[in-house]
């Protein structure tokens, strides 16, 4: 189902998080619940990851993760911080200790001149705090940026676990 570098980035997440004792959470929206369904394809998963969630509309960021609609209003949803609001949301309505957060612009439409297809922005958090990263990975078709972007959520998670 996945290539197999994203299953080996899955498998050092769920290593490092098992060795760790600390449960992973993510707050997806253009990838739709790809990472983590690829860390729960691997053996063992159920030791690393506490929660999914797939906040794919302004609404369930709102509802399930605690970002403010004001924010989203100012900012837009594909955003530094609504990605970073997305994962301290992610890991205060978790038991997780780490939380990574995904939105963005998979396209082929959607896109604008300030916020092109391919437009990812990324939040990593856990108790030393949060931080973003911004990635535009052009228009390469929607499933290459979600691949892309499920690729650099899970490096995310593997080198803070590190």
């Amino acid at each position: 189902m996945f290539p197999d570098d994203i299953l080996s980035l899955a498998q050092s997440v769920v290593e490092a998080a098992t060795r760790r004792g600390v449960m992973v959470a993510t707050a997806e929206s253009c990838t739709g619940g790809l990472v983590a369904g690829a860390l729960t394809a691997v053996a063992g998963s159920s030791a690393a990851l506490d929660r999914g969630f797939v906040t794919y509309s302004n609404a369930a960021k709102a509802q399930m993760i605690g970002v403010s609609p004001e924010l989203i209003e100012a900012c837009g949803a594909v955003s530094e911080p609504v990605a970073r609001a997305m994962a301290t949301g992610a890991l205060a309505h978790s038991d997780a200790g780490i939380a990574v957060s995904i939105t963005g612009i998979a396209g082929p439409g959607g896109g604008s001149d300030d916020k092109p297809v391919g437009l990812v922005h990324f939040g990593i958090a856990d108790g030393s705090g949060v931080d973003h990263v911004e990635h535009r990975f052009g228009d390469l078709g929607r499933e290459a940026v979600r691949l892309a972007s499920v690729r650099v959520a899970l490096m995310l998670l593997r080198d803070r676990l590190a």
